[in-house]
């Protein structure tokens, strides 16, 4: 084993909070219902939970494997694992593109997280009453064109991250997610239970629970595929990071399970918070992001105590914004302290301070440089299409191909030796599942 002596996470629970943390984030909240919806509904979801298993499962282990073998941020620890297999240390580029994959999502993510952060101000000062469709759209087309407002609570929302980040695994991380995911899981099924009685809820059901056959198709099986690659974290440096805190005698394989589970079940749960709404209310579940800022608040202002469900709704979006900038921001930082040598601390003022200038650039790019181009897009456009078409793929496809053809046998199998009646399985999965499936993601994508 090699290890550079990083900081240790306290419990399994601890460790589970925080990769669930970083799994779940703003897009699970509408999309992982609205997808599971139109691709059949349960039926989807089986095909979904089988990719999750031999998919999703296998990748989480991949990462937090050799993060956990190697023992430093991604770059490190993949060069580590490399050069105790007997393969060449460049294969440090693979964890580089995850530190840099998580950086710009960072950069873009945390304007959204700001967004959030304004409607929860917004949902406490004065709320959502009167509200229509035409007072909602001009309400956030009014944010988007409001460049200090946007501004000012992406640096709350960053002040708050880099906080965290900044007090260290133990005292930093680990404190937060044991409060904040506890939270966020409380206030998903409290507000599920609201929406029982306040209408939309059985139409909810049939949604996500009716099996429709004839609507599944190749095009499912990508949706499938695609969703269990996406929706946990993987390909992005976190999970290898966070992998680096493992002890020895954690079991990866049961850890990986339990995220990729309860990974599902957020998302499933967060189908009985904003659709029973839509339905009730007649209102559009296509309008993907925009269900959140433009569609719900119609629904806030109509429904009996909806200035509460407002408030616990944007409480409970803001704890899963954080925590996903979290994971992804963390490695970024234990990249930046290796590789400048400098402090935690330090290395968390550039990293926040950094993404933060950025984010200013993906502010002005939903207005005034809107109309500034390359290759056809914008700044914003620009940015999403690299991340989410070629470096996550990229990433996730790299971390397979490396540790289910190029890692030693034996490094992996030492790793999960506590796992020893699942090895044959996940290298097999690995090896002959995984590299062939998320290689048609990027191919698909790039396409």
């Amino acid at each position: 084993m090699v290890s550079t002596g990083n900081a240790m996470w306290s419990s399994r629970f601890a460790f589970i909070m925080a990769s669930v943390g970083f799994a779940v984030g703003l897009g699970n909240i509408w999309r992982f219902p609205y997808v599971t919806g139109e691709n059949g509904g349960s039926a989807f979801v089986l095909i979904y939970l089988l990719c999750a298993v031999a998919i999703g499962i296998p990748c989480l282990m991949a990462e937090l494997l050799v993060g956990r073998r190697g023992g430093g941020s991604p770059p490190t620890a993949m060069a580590a694992v490399a050069a105790e297999s007997g393969r060449s240390e460049r294969w440090k580029v693979v964890g580089g593109l995850g530190v840099v994959t998580a950086y710009t999502i960072a950069i873009t993510y945390a304007v959204v997280v700001g967004w959030v952060l304004w409607y929860l101000a917004r949902a406490i000062s004065a709320g959502f009453v009167g509200f229509d469709a035409a007072t909602a759209e001009a309400t956030f087309s009014g944010l988007l064109a409001d460049n200090q407002a946007m501004v000012l609570w992406t640096l709350v929302g960053n002040l708050i991250v880099g906080g965290i980040i900044y007090a260290g695994v133990t005292a930093g991380i680990e404190r937060a997610v044991t409060i904040m995911m506890p939270l966020m899981f409380s206030l998903l099924v409290g507000l599920s239970i609201y929406n029982y009685f306040a209408g939309g809820f059985i139409e909810t059901l049939q949604w996500l629970f009716t099996p429709d056959f004839s609507k599944v198709s190749g095009a499912t099986f990508l949706a499938a595929v695609g969703q269990a690659f996406f929706s946990i974290g993987v390909g992005m440096g976190g999970m290898m990071t966070y992998g680096a805190y493992l002890p020895r005698d954690f079991s990866i394989a049961r850890g990986a399970g339990t995220i990729v589970l309860a990974d599902t079940l957020i998302a499933l749960l967060a189908g009985f918070v904003v659709f029973p709404a839509v339905f009730h209310f007649g209102l559009d579940m296509a309008s993907g992001p925009g269900l959140i800022f433009q569609t719900l608040p119609v629904a806030f202002a109509q429904m009996p105590g909806g200035g509460v469900f407002a408030v616990l709704f944007f409480v409970m979006l803001s704890v899963a914004g954080v925590t996903s900038m979290v994971g992804l921001l963390e490695s970024v930082t234990s990249w930046t302290k290796e590789k400048l040598n400098v402090s935690r601390q330090r290395s968390t003022i550039l990293v926040v301070g950094s993404v933060t200038t950025l984010s200013v650039v993906s502010v002005l790019s939903y207005n005034i440089w809107a109309d500034y181009q390359l290759l056809g897009m914008n700044f914003n456009e620009l940015t999403e299409a690299l991340y989410d078409k070629l470096f996550l793929p990229m990433a996730g496809l790299l971390v397979a191909l490396f540790t289910g053809w190029f890692m030693h046998r034996d490094a992996s199998q030492d790793e999960l030796r506590d796992d020893s009646q699942w090895f044959g399985l996940w290298r097999g999965l690995t090896r002959f599942i995984v590299v062939p499936a998320v290689a048609l993601i990027l191919i698909t994508g790039l396409v």
